[in-house]
């Protein structure tokens, strides 16, 4: 069994973006600027949000934060958002997921300037993803197919099984994974909570991309010898020897699939990294066609 090192690959990942950032800024003077949007105060939101703004500051790039109140109205957000997508100085807009329930996730997708689309959320986005056309892709999905390449994993003909639906992870995994293009060529099938013969499909498959938010939903039985896994849930669940009283988990069983993994990513320290890697990456590109 080998790990999956989301940490190691990150890092690689992050140092390649800060010398492109050096060169970019040397050569014509541009920085790239990532805006975020926080609502609310979310303990996860805040963390996450937190940890994108400081990579930031790490790479070199520029960064706001713009937080608000969930008392904030929807109109009032999407005029925010028309404010950064009309400020030439910001690159990449995201805004942290989930909004309080009166805010129409879709709305505010939609609003943002494709063009600033880092998260790879906008239906321009994944209509372009889907056509194969260059564009942002999801920085989960991207996070994982740039591990998979530094690991290079070559995935052609396999059976990879993708346990979850959201448009967030599951559903582009699809369209990546089964693309013509390396990593690639994968034949597909996904799964979600109305499967009825999970365990039959994920003991065939060559790699399991679990994505369904239950703690250790992925246990050995539905494993075959050799299968990789990638583990993009991340859970809670208590935990009497921690001091906070809880720790973090993936979809996956980790100390009982592990043995028969040949490779597996850990929770933490495996796809959440990669993501903020993937984000940073689009952040840099966008920073690029903006010159």
């Amino acid at each position: 069994m080998q790990l999956l090192d989301g940490a190691a690959v990150s890092a690689q990942l992050k140092s390649q973006i800060k010398k492109e950032t050096e060169e970019l800024k040397a050569k014509t003077g541009k920085v790239p600027h990532l805006a975020a949007i926080l609502v609310g105060n979310n303990p996860a939101s805040e963390a996450y949000v937190a940890s994108k703004v400081r990579t930031c500051e790490e790479l070199g790039f520029g960064s706001t934060l713009l937080r608000f109140d969930t008392s904030i109205t929807e109109q009032q957000l999407l005029d925010e958002i028309d404010n950064l997508n009309a400020d030439d100085k910001i690159d990449g807009i995201l805004v942290q997921l989930p909004l309080p329930e009166h805010i129409s996730d879709d709305k505010v997708i939609n609003k943002i300037d494709p063009t600033k689309d880092v998260d790879g959320f906008h239906p321009i986005s994944l209509g372009k993803m889907l056509l194969g056309h260059k564009t942002f892709l999801p920085a989960t999905p991207y996070g994982i197919m740039l591990m998979l390449e530094h690991y290079n994993i070559d995935v052609t003909g396999m059976h990879c099984v993708i346990i979850g639906r959201s448009n967030i992870v599951g559903t582009p995994m699809t369209i990546l994974m089964s693309r013509n293009a390396k990593p690639g060529n994968a034949t597909v099938t996904m799964c979600h909570s109305k499967t009825k013969n999970l365990k039959e499909i994920t003991q065939t498959a060559d790699i399991i991309i679990a994505a369904i938010g239950r703690p250790k939903y992925v246990t050995a039985d539905m494993v075959k010898e050799g299968a990789i896994i990638i583990d993009v849930g991340i859970n809670r669940i208590p935990d009497a020897t921690k001091k906070s009283g809880s720790r973090l988990v993936g979809d996956v069983d980790f100390e009982n699939v592990a043995p028969k993994a040949s490779y597996i990513t850990p929770v933490p320290g495996g796809v959440g990294l990669m993501t903020i890697g993937g984000l940073m990456k689009n952040t840099l590109e966008a920073a690029k066609q903006h010159i």
